[in-house]
């Protein structure tokens, strides 16, 4: 008996990551790749274009796309259709992202370092409308529900944290205001903001603060 096929949406901006995920998906017959994007707005007008869960069984995406962010588009998924499962998946640690992510409507966050097996159980749980929880994501949900009041990155605003991101990555409060599409003022008051809530004084303590909020992880 034939098991029904899983139709997935691939987001990601790498083409190498696509045709990497493509390939590690191949191993299970029941999982297609329907539809890849390579940006926010693309991967929209693809969920727009195969009806949502009429013609997607999930959407696997990537947090760092081009043009609107994995999170601004998780949001508007969620948002346009709600019992599309989304599945993240980034380079960045659970730590950092998973309980945001999952907060927001994920059915589950893999790193993309994540074995092979893992990526295919993630993609056939949340696809059959279950939550993928790895280890850490777990751990790092825990740790969040554990606390009495939200603190550090926890506290921020969606664009407070895609602002907090950008000036850890090194760009300017004009470049960000340019990506977000604010004004530089505006960019300033979330900077703001932002140094109150991680109780740091200015950037270069504030890219200490971010590094220190990175778990080590060891290369394979």
């Amino acid at each position: 008996m034939s098991l029904p096929i899983i139709k997935i949406l691939l987001g990601d901006d790498h083409r190498i990551v696509r045709e990497g995920l493509k390939q590690v998906l191949a191993d299970a017959p029941e999982i297609e790749v329907v539809a890849e994007a390579a940006t926010g707005p693309e991967v929209l007008e693809m969920v727009q274009r195969l009806s949502g869960p009429a013609g997607l069984s999930a959407v696997v995406l990537d947090i760092a796309l081009p043009d609107r962010d994995g999170i601004d588009v998780l949001q508007a998924l969620k948002a346009q259709w709600p019992s599309l499962p989304v599945l993240m998946l980034s380079t960045y640690p659970e730590k950092q992202y998973a309980v945001r992510c999952i907060k927001l409507g994920a059915a589950g966050y893999l790193h993309k370092g994540a074995h092979p097996d893992d990526m295919v159980a993630a993609v056939r749980k949340v696809a059959g409308g279950g939550l993928y929880v790895s280890v850490q994501a777990a751990e790092a949900l825990a740790s969040a529900a554990a606390k009495t009041g939200d603190q550090g990155t926890e506290a921020l605003s969606h664009r407070e944290h895609q602002v907090f991101r950008l000036l850890t990555a090194g760009k300017t409060v004009g470049e960000i205001g340019a990506q977000l599409g604010l004004a530089s003022n505006t960019v300033s008051t979330y900077r703001q903001r932002i140094l109150e809530k991680t109780g740091t004084k200015n950037d270069v303590e504030l890219a200490l603060y971010a590094q220190r909020q990175l778990p080590a992880r060891a290369d394979p």
